[in-house]
């Protein structure tokens, strides 16, 4: 739990979609699937795609813009700049890098974070204790993923359930006594098998043989991976909550990775939370991996479903196997 006398709160926060829709419908034309499987499997309808030639810093830098029309924020104020990504533009620089430059953010540092679908919540508490120590004052932390460029659309287990997505936050000291009060995250190195990219890194490098046994195109193994979901995202939420004497009267919103509307029903029933208090975006954008946090934060706040000093769940889990909660006292009026 918090024990710094520096409370790092989100002031602000920004998303961007692209305009282009992927369907079911579309999807029934594409693979062997149809619109009733995947809504009542996954709760997802439809997801979006990005055009060619855009990628994970064409979104970011768009969602940045999306906050800076809401809010006063100057880049040359910003002294941090933390990308949660597993689909980063290009290996090195680091897409945080590419962000820096185009939003003109001269005097910020920037680094990418790799945490697959837990990676905006690990970003979050990075940033938190960069503005803990004292030394940074505004740091931006981007949950995006451009997933259509690592899925394959001829495998209907995969391809139904990702979209393309990207939200950003400000994370600055708190003047009061809401902000981000505790955090709980957890990683399993032994689930790596079950979800995976297995070539494109330093282990396989790009070959012919690698691009053509598809092994480019993110693996997963569903079952498994669902069931340790279910239990890691439920039990963290519910460690997190019982450490802070939150029950389901007290908290106010409770914000899950959308991965799968089946796991954020039983993560929101072992908190005993109403569906009225879970924010579930999921059927318009499918899973966006480090983008469904953010995203749906400022969905919240465009829905005015939050209001200062507010008690917030986030929760999430993803490859790694990587999971966590965050508690935050929400700190915008």
């Amino acid at each position: 739990m918090k024990n710094n006398s520096i409370t790092a709160s989100i002031t602000a926060v920004g998303k961007f979609l692209p305009s282009k829709k992927l369907t079911n419908f579309d999807l029934e034309k594409m693979v062997d699937t149809n619109d009733e499987w995947i809504r009542s499997r996954t709760g997802i309808e439809e997801r979006r795609i990005v055009e060619k030639g855009q990628a994970s810093s064409y979104m970011s830098v768009n969602a940045f813009k999306n906050l800076q029309k809401n809010y006063n924020i100057n880049s040359d104020e910003i002294d941090v700049i933390i990308v949660a990504t597993v689909t980063p533009d290009m290996l090195f620089p680091s897409t945080a890098c590419i962000i820096q430059d185009q939003i003109s953010a001269k005097n910020a540092f920037a680094f990418d974070l790799s945490g697959a679908c837990s990676g905006f919540l690990f970003a979050l508490d990075t940033a938190t204790r960069f503005i803990e120590s004292g030394k940074y004052k505004k740091v931006l932390v981007f949950g995006v993923d451009t997933m259509s460029s690592v899925v394959d659309y001829t495998d209907r287990n995969t391809c139904i359930l990702f979209g393309d997505g990207a939200g950003v936050v400000l994370v600055e000291p708190s003047k009061d006594e809401n902000g981000i009060i505790d955090s709980e995250l957890k990683t399993d190195g032994s689930g790596a098998k079950y979800l995976m990219m297995k070539a494109g890194g330093s282990l396989h490098p790009a070959t012919h043989e690698t691009v053509e046994n598809k092994e480019h195109f993110g693996y997963q193994d569903g079952a498994t991976v669902y069931k340790y979901a279910v239990k890691g995202m439920a039990d963290i939420s519910k460690e997190v909550s019982d450490r802070n004497n939150l029950t389901s009267q007290t908290i106010d919103l409770f914000i899950p990775h959308q991965a799968n509307k089946r796991i954020i029903d039983s993560a929101a029933k072992r908190l005993g939370i109403p569906n009225e208090k879970v924010l579930i975006n999921i059927n318009k954008y499918a899973n966006t991996t480090a983008g469904t946090i953010p995203i749906a934060l400022t969905e919240a706040v465009e829905q005015k479903m939050l209001k200062k000093g507010d008690n917030v769940i986030l929760s999430s889990f993803g490859a790694g196997f990587t999971w966590g909660a965050i508690y935050l006292k929400w700190g915008i009026s």
